[in-house]
């Protein structure tokens, strides 16, 4: 009677553990949440340093949907990092008078449906290397296991370009060289 009880939930037990590794459609292989105390820095914006005006009543009405001198606006400085006319960027983002930097970056053609297309590439990708049973079972991510074919040899691809006589900026040293 004893035995019959202990097989039964054993049973019981692995019908669990299987239906927990089959439940999801599409793999997960990241998990940015996992292990996540603290606060996300990349979603804090440093603000310029308030100042106060000459005259208060120069001032502009406050409107809630719009953003102030202070606010930071990093498409304009990023558009200035690649020599565009930061003045240039409207207020919904858009690049408007800088003709040259678009036709620059879009000199190799656009595909408007970029993102869609790499995610089903991607998704497509990640179903073909879901990773061992035990990893999707314990929810290991497996993402860097998937994409390591694709890696880049960063050192090796540095020290080719040095013995061609590239310049190359400073690097740190490799890591599996001094082992």
């Amino acid at each position: 009677m004893r035995v019959a009880s202990v097989a039964r939930a054993g049973g019981l037990l692995a019908l669990c553990v299987l239906a927990a590794g089959c439940s999801r459609n599409a793999p997960q292989m990241m998990y940015p949440q996992r292990g996540q105390v603290t606060p996300d820095e990349f979603a804090i914006l440093p603000s310029k340093p308030m100042e106060m005006p000459e005259d208060l009543t120069a001032l502009p009405p406050p409107a809630p949907l719009e953003g102030n001198r202070t606010d930071v606006n990093p498409k304009a400085e990023a558009v200035a990092a690649l020599g565009g006319n930061p003045n240039s960027v409207e207020t919904d983002g858009k690049l408007g008078a800088d003709g040259a930097l678009i036709s620059q970056a879009t000199r190799y053609g656009v595909t408007p449906e970029i993102r869609k297309e790499l995610a089903i590439a991607d998704l497509e990708y990640r179903k073909k290397n879901r990773g061992r049973l035990l990893e999707r079972w314990l929810n290991v991510p497996t993402y860097y296991s998937a994409y390591e074919s694709q890696e880049m040899d960063q050192h090796g691809v540095l020290w080719k370009y040095r013995a061609k006589g590239v310049p190359t900026s400073a690097a740190p040293p490799d890591p599996e060289a001094e082992e």
